[in-house]
């Protein structure tokens, strides 16, 4: 007995291949699809701060320096400096005006300081006018100068009012000038002095009995 031949038989079909369906998310949420060549989001990036420039003590620096951002002075500077934050570290010494949001002084400046916030350490050395809109003053800083509050102390009006004359202490008038430094009444002494003199010369003399 022979058994028929299977050449002529058909093939059983293939089950065409099934594409991989979406994995779904435990929340049952749509699934996360990615395009050719590009990598999954997670959220804008959040951009890191960057780090505060530091003069080491070792430099001297002569012109202004400006930055938004923060900066330390440990050298010299003899320049005008505007930063966002300023720290003055104990061996630096600043010949200028130094404007910034956030000051701390710890070592010499001499200038005008304008700043919203401006502490001043118990090393701190300070020759000039401050102002700001809170202040702070260790015990033991050397502070020669006047202080004052102002609500807007990095604006071109603060520049303005803190250039006008303070009144001397105790009340006392500037010597030397006729009126008490008052230049109306200086004027006011000069043009009376002529006319006291012609008077004078005028009037007879008086003879001696």
């Amino acid at each position: 007995m022979f058994s028929k031949s299977r050449i002529h038989e058909k093939a059983p079909k293939a089950e065409p291949a099934r594409a991989p369906e979406p994995v779904q998310s435990a929340a049952g949420r749509s699934p996360v699809e990615f395009g050719a060549g590009s990598a999954p989001s997670f959220g804008a990036a959040t951009k890191p701060k960057p780090a505060a420039s530091v003069l080491a003590s070792d430099l001297t620096v002569t012109g202004n320096l400006r930055t938004t951002g923060d900066i330390v002075i440990e050298g010299v500077v003899d320049g005008d400096i505007r930063a966002h934050l300023l720290t003055v570290g104990e061996s630096a010494t600043i010949r200028g005006e130094i404007v910034a949001d956030d000051i701390v002084i710890n070592g010499r400046v001499i200038g005008r300081v304008r700043g919203l916030k401006v502490r001043l350490t118990s090393t701190a050395r300070v020759e000039g006018d401050i102002i700001h809109k809170t202040i702070a003053i260790e015990s033991g800083a050397h502070f020669e100068g006047s202080v004052q509050r102002q609500d807007d102390p990095l604006g071109e009006s603060s520049v303005n009012k803190g250039a006008a004359k303070s009144p001397m202490p105790g009340g006392k008038q500037p010597q030397g000038m006729p009126g008490g430094g008052d230049p109306a009444a200086a004027q006011r002494s000069a043009s009376a002095a002529p006319a006291a003199a012609a008077a004078s010369s005028k009037a007879p003399a008086k003879q001696a009995d």
